[in-house]
């Protein structure tokens, strides 16, 4: 019975990972007004769980995050934003299938 439990276990991983999608998201962040608050965002946004690349640029106020989908959502993405003082919302999504 514990091998089949195993077995079960171990497909279900291999299951939630084959629909896992990498997405990139264009967060808008209107507040950065200086040349520290890219960095401070970036930072923010790094410490997702999940995210495997962050690009914040002060002229644009915006950041570019590239994430797992299976390991975190938009929300706690837009939630680090906030926590760290620079409240963000969506302005483009692009997903592409692993």
């Amino acid at each position: 019975m514990n091998k089949f439990i195993a077995i079960l276990a171990f497909l279900a991983t291999l299951a939630g990972s084959a629909w896992a999608a990498t997405e990139t998201v264009t967060l808008s962040v209107p507040d950065m007004y200086c040349s520290a608050c890219p960095l401070t965002v970036k930072a923010a946004l790094t410490r997702v769980e999940g995210v495997t690349k962050v690009e914040a640029s002060l002229e644009k106020k915006e950041a570019v995050v590239t994430f797992d989908d299976a390991k975190t959502s938009i929300a706690a993405l837009t939630k680090a934003t906030a926590n760290a003082g620079y409240p963000s919302t969506v302005r483009h999504l692009e997903a592409s299938k692993r």
